[in-house]
């Protein structure tokens, strides 16, 4: 049965500064004596007499390849293995697995998609009936003010123009590549999370095991407690997506990053609605930058029209991580955004029937990692290959997933195997990536996005089409961590939100219901706490809890003490849609997110 949504509350924004100065003194110095975090990488097992005699041993499976993720770079690389083994001949086991309950139930993109990796994985799509229903008719894009509309015109070869992509439902094109796959004999999981990597004695990836389950939310065992499985293989493909837990124990590990600039990030927040059909337009495709977010803060948004048969369009907004103000709210930016006069019009008479969130990665091609390492090798959203002014990463995401196939399918397939490691380590992927159009796109547009921190802000993305000193040279730093650039909160303004009329703006209680989102309830918080009293004695006494405001499903909120003298964190981990916002903009990077038990999250459905 589905676990109600957790009732939240934002405690400071519903506060005058004289109370606010007050309830800062006192939760300086209190301390929550309440144990927040009870997941076991937080407090190990063997330490506790709870788990004493339970039986730990695993189920151990091998095959050639696994791969841990069942989006379009997993998948991709998944059947990319397969049409290769079927060509030459050739026995080849591939076992994917992917936490959410089935293929494609944790996707979710605008989306506008480059379809050139799906021609390229699939030459006959058509006769396949690949779910690209929509072409892009219609490019619209504009400069909001709060009340005008300035069109910018789409030129060829500006980055935002849309001629030949598909106006698509992502989830519905993943769940078709799932199709694809089973087809050729990939072995797919869905609902068993990849929680832990797995390596040799030689240091090199032996595999992953999945998630354990039947824990109780106080961290001990339940009766129904059952120990996850091991999956080794020859090398193991991560395709997480966006901030993958698995992949930051790698990143780590193998130090992966020490040659690349930091990873910068967006997020994205997603409605679907029906409109009145009178104002629907198959194959129109509108963005827009500006209002309501100011010149110094990064964003944009996207309205595109479907044509699935029922007048529907898809509706987002995007805001970059890098923002400064702890008072800033993405979902209500969002909110706030549909009521402009050139947005509402459409909206008005229709009904919003979808709600979702994610993570997306904005540094590019300065941020991108060391890609192999002996046993593994990263594709897709988790390292980073999107582009960024295009606002695409799927048909990126696509390719890595299958130059990592057509590299790893000769090692693998090999009689005699010829590696200093236990784990076969590939660097031959790194260099066909370099050599493909892949690299070749994201390294046209690698400044762009860091141009943004110049005086002219939000404009400069424009005016480097005119000035090409802006995105010609060397490649320019970016910021740094996205955690690091939120200022305390004295020396900020609140900002003041209208309420939501239930007709074009909502509460986020009723839109996080519109995600599907379920989770066991008697389960330890996935969402972990390094240190329990972080929370109370830095973010909420310096930045004013911000983790309230930057999560997009009132997973976090600050209440009072239930003496009254001081306030603690509550997480309510059922409301999470597994966006990765908190583990990335956390400014005392505190939060550390881990899988919970598989198959739990949002139910986008094709959203």
């Amino acid at each position: 049965s589905r676990v109600p949504l957790m009732k939240t509350t934002c405690w400071a924004e519903h506060i005058t500064p004289q109370l606010y100065t007050a309830l800062h003194r006192r939760t300086c110095s209190s301390v929550s004596t309440s144990r927040i975090t009870t997941h076991y990488t937080i407090h190990p097992r063997d330490k506790d007499p709870r788990w004493e005699g339970v039986e730990m041993d695993r189920f151990v499976d091998e095959a050639d390849v696994v791969i841990v993720g069942g989006g379009p770079a997993g998948l991709s690389a998944a059947i990319r293995l397969k049409q290769l083994a079927n060509k030459h001949e050739k026995e080849l086991r591939v076992c994917l697995v992917e936490k959410a309950s089935q293929i494609g139930a944790h996707t979710l993109s605008g989306a506008c998609l480059e379809p050139t990796a799906v021609f390229e994985l699939f030459p006959d799509w058509k006769e396949r009936g690949a779910p690209l229903n929509t072409s892009v008719t219609e490019d619209v894009f504009s400069i909001l003010t709060e009340t005008r509309r300035i069109p910018v015109p789409m030129l060829p070869g500006l980055p935002m123009r849309n001629h030949g992509n598909y106006i698509v439902k992502l989830g519905n094109v993943v769940r078709w590549l799932g199709e694809q796959a089973e087809e050729l004999g990939v072995e797919l999981y869905p609902g068993y999370a990849a929680a832990e990597v797995l390596f040799h004695d030689d240091g090199s990836v032996k595999g992953i095991a999945t998630n354990d389950v039947g824990i109780a939310k106080d961290g001990s065992p339940k009766d129904v407690f059952e120990r996850g499985m091991e999956l080794h293989a020859k090398i193991t493909l991560f395709g997480e997506g966006c901030h993958g837990h698995l992949a930051k124990q790698l990143y780590k590990h193998f130090n992966l990053r020490e040659n690349c600039e930091p990873q910068t990030y967006a997020i994205g927040l997603k409605e679907l609605w029906m409109i009145d059909e009178k104002k629907w337009r198959p194959g129109r495709v509108e963005h827009s930058v500006g209002w309501p977010l100011n010149r110094n803060t990064y964003g944009g948004s996207f309205l595109y029209h479907l044509n699935e048969g029922e007048p529907l369009v898809a509706l987002g907004f995007v805001v970059g991580l890098d923002y400064t103000n702890p008072y800033l709210n993405p979902f209500r930016e969002f909110q706030r955004w549909k009521h402009h006069p050139f947005v509402a019009r459409t909206l008005e008479g229709g009904h919003r029937i979808g709600y979702g969130a994610r993570a997306l990665n904005e540094g590019g091609f300065q941020s991108i990692p060391k890609l192999t390492f002996p046993g593994g090798l990263l594709i897709g959203c988790s390292p980073g290959f999107m582009n960024v002014p295009k606002i695409k990463g799927t048909h990126t995401a696509m390719k890595s997933g299958m130059l990592a196939a057509e590299a790893v399918f000769p090692k693998v397939t090999a009689e005699s195997v010829d590696s200093e490691t236990a784990g076969l380590h590939v660097p031959e992927y790194a260099e066909a990536l370099k050599n493909s159009w892949v690299w070749k796109e994201l390294y046209a547009v690698r400044n762009i996005r860091p141009s943004f921190h110049n005086y002219f802000g939000m404009r400069s993305p424009y005016l480097s089409r005119e000035h090409p000193h802006f995105v010609t040279g060397c490649a320019r730093s970016v910021s740094g961590l996205d955690a690091d650039q939120l200022k305390p909160a004295k020396d900020c303004t609140p900002i003041e939100y209208p309420k939501p009329d239930g007709k074009i703006s909502f509460d986020l209680l009723s839109s996080v219901a519109l995600s599907g989102t379920n989770h066991e309830g008697d389960q330890p918080p996935h969402l972990t706490l390094k240190n329990d009293d972080v929370p109370v004695s830095r973010n909420l006494a310096i930045y004013d809890g911000p983790e309230q405001r930057f999560c997009p499903a009132g997973v976090y909120e600050y209440v009072p003490l239930e003496t009254g003298d001081g306030m603690r964190l509550q997480i309510n981990a059922q409301n999470c849609v597994h966006c990765k916002t908190c583990d990335i903009k956390d400014p005392s990077q505190n939060i550390n997110w881990v899988v919970p038990e598989g198959g739990g999250g949002p139910a986008y459905n094709g959203l």
